[in-house]
């Protein structure tokens, strides 16, 4: 009984709160992987039993696992590598290398990766080797037992498999599946991607050597599913400290998720990625919102996140541009509404920042046109406006012929958060012509 009455004393609301936090941000932060993966049950049974060969019979492989992004491609291998090493055997002597084609962008820098991973920097010392062949054989070699009867099995895992594919000669991925067909090592590579035309870009040669083994990741996530796992990552456990808060807050959750506004923008994130990553994103943004005055997430705090996630970063690079290189880009902007998106120069763009200063503003000084020059440097710098061609590099830099990278309705939501905007620029802006 006093147990049960500890329990029920409600807990200080800051507190709760703080609690709240440390609770769902874990969550959001560290994706705890699902104890099975029903939907894709048959690709964990394929590819767990493929990397079992390698790991306890010494059996070596090469697997490629494609899906379009958020389909589940990374958590099915990590599901299949957390039960793969709940084995003994696997533990002792499995060695894992995982690459990124984003990280790793040349054979070299792959292999310097390799090498640390598997922690041979010593052994490799300041030994210089005439080929990445003879370097991966030596890192081989480096890695037998002390009976030097075999090697210790290792998976290679290769995120973003296609980037590899565009190193030179695609040294690395020929010398590594070669391996995995011969003999000379126990060796899986495993290899992510999103391109399902990826054995497109394979050599002949490396093409040879690969299984040509292929697992299909699908996401066939409903509307229904989405909003339950939005319910499930807000809603608090059954052990949070103080029961009365958690069952508040879950109650909230769900009357949250019924919101027609609320399930209007969940769809919208749902029909643009299904990725738990960027839905987590919108939940943590949701979560940075929660605080003693405001203890519970509202409709309106989910549109505002939602709003932050799908911000714009060519329109956000505008609030900081100065007045005089917002008069520029609105000025491109009514070339652009005249001459229907054709090249300028800055000579057109001048003059018609000219034409506004006579005609309309009162609240700006004549700029002399070496600072109205800077100004359009600036802008290209930043990359808002890019050069038609490489060949007008030998042109007069006035007469360059530029491109605006940003269109008009960019320009008008700048406008309206661009922080105290004369009001006559403001109008010039929002006005069809000049």
């Amino acid at each position: 009984m006093s147990k049960r009455k500890a329990k029920s004393v409600p807990k200080p609301i800051g507190e709760c709160i703080t609690q709240l936090h440390k609770c769902l941000r874990e969550r959001f932060c560290h994706d705890q992987l699902p104890s099975t993966l029903e939907e894709s049950e048959a690709q964990h049974k394929h590819l767990l039993g493929l990397l079992q060969r390698t790991a306890i019979h010494g059996e070596s492989n090469s697997a490629l696992i494609i899906g379009p992004r958020g389909s589940g491609k990374t958590v099915l291998l990590k599901c299949v590598l957390r039960d793969l090493l709940q084995e003994k055997e696997v533990q002792k002597n499995l060695l894992q290398v995982h690459l990124n084609g984003l990280l790793q962008t040349d054979d070299r820098i792959a292999l310097k990766e390799i090498t640390r991973q598997l922690n041979l920097e010593n052994v490799v010392g300041d030994k210089v080797f005439g080929s990445f062949a003879e370097n991966l054989v030596f890192l081989l070699e480096a890695l037998k037992k002390g009976d030097r009867s075999s090697t210790r099995p290792i998976l290679f895992v290769l995120d973003e498999f296609d980037l590899f594919a565009h190193h030179k000669n695609q040294t690395l991925l020929y010398n590594l599946l070669d391996v995995s067909q011969s003999a000379q090592a126990p060796v899986a590579v495993v290899g992510l991607t999103c391109r399902l035309d990826v054995l497109e870009l394979l050599e002949k040669r490396v093409k040879s050597r690969f299984s040509h083994r292929q697992i299909h990741m699908l996401s066939n996530l409903s509307f229904s599913q989405y909003q339950e796992r939005v319910a499930s990552q807000l809603s608090l456990p059954d052990d949070f400290p103080d029961r009365s808060f958690a069952e508040d807050w879950n109650s909230g959750v769900q009357s949250l998720c019924k919101d027609r506004s609320v399930e209007e923008i969940l769809r919208r994130h749902f029909n643009f990625s299904r990725d738990f990553r960027s839905l987590h994103m919108l939940l943590m943004l949701c979560l940075s919102r929660i605080s003693p005055v405001n203890p519970i997430i509202k409709p309106a705090d989910v549109l505002e996140a939602s709003r932050m996630c799908f911000s714009d970063s060519m329109s956000n690079m505008l609030h900081g541009l100065s007045i005089l290189e917002l008069c520029l880009v609105i000025s491109m902007k009514h070339l652009n509404d005249v001459y229907g998106g054709e090249p300028f120069n800055f000579q057109m763009v001048y003059n018609e920042f000219k034409k506004f200063l006579q005609r309309k503003s009162n609240s700006m000084y004549n700029f002399e046109q070496p600072v109205v020059i800077k100004a359009f440097e600036h802008l290209q710098q930043m990359e808002l406006i890019r050069p038609v061609d490489g060949s007008s590099a030998k042109t007069q830099r006035e007469y360059q012929l530029m491109k605006l990278m940003l269109d008009s309705s960019q320009i008008i939501e700048a406008l309206h958060r661009y922080p105290q905007c004369p009001t006559d620029i403001k109008q010039w802006g929002m006005s069809a012509f000049a």
